[in-house]
């Protein structure tokens, strides 16, 4: 690997391991990033690569038009390297000619001079009959939504009112919420501080410590972050401190916690709790929640460990409020992590599904009757919420859905019989769903209470 790889060399390396080994878009620019010193050629490099994976499988339906047979396996870092030249000749700005040239360059750093010609004269296809081919491509919902066609169906028999909008959501480059650190200073003092750097931002009702920045930035140009005046995290994610209905001396325990947004979120409002622990299975991910602790000035109890197997770090003590942030398909921040379109496959949802069933089982354990869990997922797949919630009901007699987060006075998202849900882009927020669960202390056998 040469020392400092070109933005496109750069963007085909992630690629390749994405594509080819199946790693997060985030794991695989952690190793690759860091090399590149020059701040525009990140950027360029992290254009590319969300842009590839977010018109992955159109950008890929039109190769397929363009090659007159596959490539060998083998050369899936070429095959990248044609996604990269495609998505700039369709969606950037790059003039056309700069594009191919620096695009066919990256040939000779891959050590396959042999593709030279091939890319280049996919390319210039591309140019000259890209009207005609795309029109070809596009006839086919998958290609033109962008969208992998099992997910798609999904989307379609779980929403066939909002499925084709969802996609096209799912295409959007996200906007930028900041969560204001209400411990620092009310939301209005920092909007103000913000207006005053030359920055433009909106204070929604629906988020009472969020703002929404007109245009995405670099935390480090905005003020206060390193003094811990905000955290950057969605509308959506910053519901789940209010839905908690938080009182002083509960303790409270959040499981999956990484990488610990809604943790901070919880301590930043204030109330005096008696705990806060922080359940994460991955130590690495755990570290950066205590890393965002130490930046905000809050201390929680972190604990890594299965959140499903409660003997290894629960002390017996219950808890008053339990938020489960369960892993899920992510299908709801598909615009933020477009490598999930590659990733994500039909068969995981099952296993997702019965992952989170365990854990659901496993907070109820620890939730002391008379207490909440708060179950959420960033997915849109009723598998994942609204029926997992139903079939949790359906196995707790001692579990009754709370009446407030399916009523249409709230004022995001949209009702569902089991839960809360929020479709990606509406109020400029992530796919997100809520459902709290209030445990009822049970009731005395009639024989026993007759009197």
């Amino acid at each position: 690997m040469s020392a400092v790889p070109s933005a496109r060399l750069a963007a085909v390396r992630i690629l390749t391991e994405v594509y080819d080994d199946r790693r997060s878009l985030t794991q695989a620019s952690a190793e690759v990033l860091p090399q590149i010193s020059d701040p525009r050629d990140r950027a360029l490099t992290q254009d590319l690569c969300y842009g590839v994976l977010r018109f992955g499988p159109r950008l890929e339906a039109l190769t397929g038009k363009l090659l007159n047979k596959p490539l060998a396996a083998r050369d899936g870092d070429v095959q990248c390297l044609i996604l990269v030249g495609l998505y700039q000749l369709l969606y950037t700005r790059v003039p056309a000619h700069a594009a191919v040239a620096a695009t066919v360059a990256v040939t000779a750093a891959l050590g396959k001079s042999w593709a030279r010609g091939l890319v280049n004269a996919v390319l210039r296809r591309c140019q000259r009959e890209s009207e005609e081919l795309l029109a070809r491509v596009d006839a086919d919902d998958a290609a033109s939504l962008a969208h992998p066609r099992w997910l798609l169906e999904r989307f379609r028999r779980d929403w066939p009112q909002d499925w084709r909008r969802i996609a096209e959501a799912g295409n959007e480059h996200p906007p930028m919420w900041l969560r204001v650190n209400r411990l620092r200073g009310p939301r209005e003092a920092y909007l103000q501080e913000l207006q005053a750097a030359g920055f433009s931002a909106a204070a929604p009702a629906h988020t009472p410590d969020g703002l929404l920045l007109d245009k995405p930035t670099d935390v480090a140009r905005l003020p206060g972050f390193a003094q811990g005046r905000f955290s950057v995290q969605d509308g959506a994610a910053q519901q789940a401190a209010a839905l908690l209905d938080l009182h002083a001396g509960q303790r409270v325990l959040d499981l999956c916690a990484a990488p610990g947004g809604k943790t901070a979120h919880i301590l930043e409002r204030g109330i005096d709790l008696a705990a806060l622990v922080a359940v994460d299975v991955d130590a690495a991910r755990l570290a950066r929640v205590q890393d965002t602790l130490n930046r905000l000035g809050l201390v929680a109890q972190l604990r890594c460990a299965d959140a499903a197997h409660a003997d290894e770090w629960w002390d017996g003590v219950a808890f008053d409020r339990v938020l489960l942030d369960a892993p899920c398909s992510g299908t709801g921040v598909i615009r933020r992590h477009p490598d999930i379109k590659r990733l994500r496959r039909a068969e995981d949802i099952a296993g997702l599904a019965a992952r989170q069933r365990e854990l659901l089982d496993a907070a109820w354990r620890v939730l002391a009757p008379g207490g909440m869990l708060l179950y959420a997922t960033c997915s849109i797949i009723h598998d994942e919420n609204n029926l997992q919630i139903q079939d949790f009901l359906a196995r707790h007699d001692d579990a009754r859905l709370r009446p407030h987060v399916a009523s249409h006075a709230l004022e995001w998202g949209r009702a569902l019989p089991f839960g809360r849900q929020i479709l990606p882009g509406e109020h400029d927020m992530d796919g997100f769903f809520y459902a709290c669960i209030d445990k009822l202390a049970l009731s005395l056998p009639a024989a026993q209470s007759a009197d």
